[in-house]
């Protein structure tokens, strides 16, 4: 059985064709990452720009070429959407282009359903190091964390306003950003953490997932290109996650972008989410962030297959 899953995020939208093997894991058949930043201007204005449905509006139709040539019936396509479809207060706009062009209607999940698919989905493939385990999940609107067992039980989830698109739009207007527009980002980013409820320093195994950490992961190892199997179970030292964050935010974004692993649409935004990695690295005591290519479309493909 063959099973569609698409995952619309305040920056990126992804699809996810697979179906499953015989141990019940997945075999995937077709991936793909467009940067298409719904979320632009939604912090601001509280709506989703013109230009940002068109975006998503034209990506989401190659994407449904791709699930219909794959053989894949609409009732086995779930299209999640999370943190900016939220706060939209046209949304309705968004619901109707995507469901006309899908033929199946967003589902804006609540965030206690995004933490459990992410969780799934991260472990799906990457084997924890000792519990409990972090699940990190960095993106243009928010950060997901997600605590649980090596197990794959999920334990609790929390959902803050500090996702990279937001950093940038409210911090980081200027490249490079100057020292005191990143202090005041960091401040905020403390402030976020600190009132999270999450104890950091009991933290086991600590897991990035999805394109803020994959990013960092490709220019960390020096990729010559973006490779997804390389990226894949590679871990970055917590003390050089800092490093990371004073490297990129000494470029310029074309320095950024010129960088062989780094998507170009990424560049501009890498460094509000190399920064939230970073202060989160400040509070662990685990060695390593290690990185999972496999994250919340893994989940939702998982849970498609399970119906």
């Amino acid at each position: 059985m063959k099973v569609a899953a698409v995952d619309c995020g305040t920056n990126s939208l992804r699809l996810l064709i697979a179906e499953s093997n015989r141990d019940g894991g997945l075999i995937d058949l077709d991936r793909h990452t467009e940067i298409v930043r719904l979320g632009q201007g939604v912090d601001a204005t509280g709506e989703f720009h013109p230009d940002a449905l068109k975006r998503t509006f034209a990506v989401t139709e190659r994407y449904a070429e791709l699930i219909k040539n794959a053989g894949v019936s609409t009732d086995k396509v779930h299209f999640v959407a999370t943190s900016a479809s939220r706060d939209a207060k046209n949304r309705d706009e968004f619901f109707e282009g995507i469901q006309s062009l899908l033929g199946v209607k967003p589902d804006v999940i609540s965030g206690d359903t995004e933490a459990h698919l992410s969780f799934t989905g991260a472990l799906s493939r990457v084997r924890p190091e000792g519990d409990p385990v972090l699940v990190m999940d960095i993106g243009g609107g928010s950060t997901e964390f997600i605590i649980g067992s090596s197990a794959g039980v999920m334990q609790s989830a929390i959902s803050l306003d500090i996702g990279s698109v937001r950093l940038t739009e409210r911090f980081l207007k200027v490249n490079p950003p100057a020292q005191d527009d990143l202090a005041r980002a960091a401040a905020y980013v403390d402030q976020m953490l600190a009132g999270s409820g999450v104890d950091f320093t009991s933290i086991g195994t600590w897991i990035g997932v999805a394109g803020t950490a994959t990013t960092l992961a490709g220019v960390y190892l020096e990729l010559e290109h973006y490779d997804r199997d390389r990226v894949h179970g590679s871990s970055i030292p917590r003390h050089d996650v800092g490093a990371l964050l004073r490297r990129l935010s000494g470029m310029t974004v074309a320095e950024i972008r010129a960088m062989p692993s780094m998507h170009p649409d990424r560049a501009d935004v890498i460094t509000g989410g190399a920064l939230v990695a970073a202060r989160v690295a400040e509070r662990l005591g685990v060695p390593d962030l290690i990185i999972s290519e496999s994250d919340i479309l893994d989940g939702i493909a998982l849970a498609l297959l399970d119906r």
